[in-house]
């Protein structure tokens, strides 16, 4: 479907659909990608009839805060960083830091939950709700979906309802202390209620759109939505 926004970041369509991954993930490991669509394939970790008790069917409860990622780990600094709130909106936001930091802040507890079948309890994060993102940006009535971009190239979709959820965060804080590299900092999405790969580390854009457009993983067998308490693994 066309869009009415010029695509200047290379978040092109048809390089996707052939299989072309710009920028810094074209260093990726191309095993990690191979094992995880594997899983997609065959399934992997799921369990049954999922519940609504804290622990989503399938996970385990951990201590630690496991790293995952592309085998990339952008070294974005404060000064550098930047946040481009753009697409079908009516009023685009390009903040930097001192302009994000004077949003209002607010701090929330919440659990994670991994697709790889980690949960851990209780992480106390601080930042910028999605609500005032909205609020500033005002997107379009047509805008139903958004897309993350990371520094890194990765890209995970959402649609606009998800996004509203008012424990949709873009965290900055970490247990009271700034959020490290390995874990998505300066800012990553936290979005408590669906598996992590959905609360896309190292943001740098926001952009909203009239149609859906799978991210990443969504493109490589992993499920488009994404909540863990319906065991939403897979495609």
């Amino acid at each position: 479907m066309a869009e009415d926004v010029d695509d200047k970041d290379g978040d092109r369509p048809e390089a996707a659909a052939a299989g072309e991954i710009p920028g810094p993930l074209g260093r990726i490991k191309d095993k990690l990608i191979a094992t995880k669509e594997k899983w997609a394939r065959e399934g992997r970790l799921l369990t049954g009839v999922p519940g609504r008790d804290r622990l989503p069917p399938g996970q385990r409860q951990v201590r630690n805060w496991p790293v995952l990622d592309l085998g990339v780990q952008p070294l974005v600094t404060t000064a550098a960083w930047r946040l481009q709130v753009d697409g079908l909106v009516e009023n685009p936001l390009d903040l930097d830091w001192a302009a994000f930091q004077a949003l209002p802040q607010d701090t929330l507890v919440s659990d994670i939950h991994c697709v790889t079948a980690w949960s851990r309890y209780d992480n106390r994060w601080t930042g910028v709700r999605s609500a005032e993102i909205l609020k500033r940006a005002r997107p379009k009535p047509e805008a139903g979906f958004l897309v993350f971009t990371s520094h890194d190239g990765y890209t995970t979709n959402v649609t606009r309802e998800i996004f509203s959820d008012p424990d949709v965060l873009l965290a900055q804080a970490w247990e009271g202390e700034p959020l490290s590299r390995e874990h998505g900092g300066p800012v990553r999405v936290i979005m408590p209620r669906y598996y992590f790969w959905k609360s896309a580390k190292w943001v740098r854009r926001i952009r909203f759109l009239a149609a859906d457009r799978p991210g990443f993983w969504e493109e490589r067998g992993y499920h488009n939505t994404g909540d863990p308490w319906k065991e939403e693994r897979y495609s």
